[in-house]
């Protein structure tokens, strides 16, 4: 083999490895990143606490005052 072969083959080589080291680090990174939440998120007009309820529910009463409150869009 000449030298221009060896180092050829040398960079297919070192760029297969790093392609393959960046598909298992995705593969990790999905499989191990927490999923997004779906509740809805709320804001209450009266103490300004932020809190979170069910997806499903569109007013809800604040933990610490009690006061019903629309969900925030952002």
């Amino acid at each position: 083999m000449n030298l221009e072969t060896v180092i050829f083959l040398g960079i297919v080589i070192l760029l297969l490895i790093i392609f393959a080291l960046v598909i298992y680090s995705e593969y990790i990174r999905k499989h191990f990143e927490p999923v997004p939440s779906k509740d809805k998120i709320f804001r209450c007009s009266k103490c300004d606490f932020v809190y979170t309820d069910d997806p499903d529910v569109d007013r809800s009463r604040c933990p610490h005052c009690g006061t019903g409150n629309p969900s925030v869009k952002f």
